[in-house]
């Protein structure tokens, strides 16, 4: 894997459903080539009934793309 993406810098994605949405890089996943972005590729996730949440309800979770589906944006340079 050539992938020069690490956590919190800031990444484009520039293909699929979210092509052109910009967002912070929360986790790696080098063993699968998948990144996982802030605010890019949610997906639903139903929450079970607890006692702190009795009513139980939905989530909007970030789901991994893969590592070639990003870009590298607004690279900041570290002093």
């Amino acid at each position: 894997m050539g992938a020069r993406i690490k956590r919190d810098d800031t990444v484009m994605v520039v293909s699929g459903n979210d092509r052109g949405k910009t967002g912070r890089v929360l986790q790696v996943l080098p063993d699968k080539d998948r990144v996982v972005v802030e605010g890019i590729n949610l997906v639903k996730k139903t929450l079970r009934k607890t006692q702190d949440n009795p009513q139980g309800g939905f989530a909007d979770i970030e789901a991994p793309l893969h590592i070639s589906n990003v870009l590298l944006f607004g690279v900041a340079v570290k002093a």
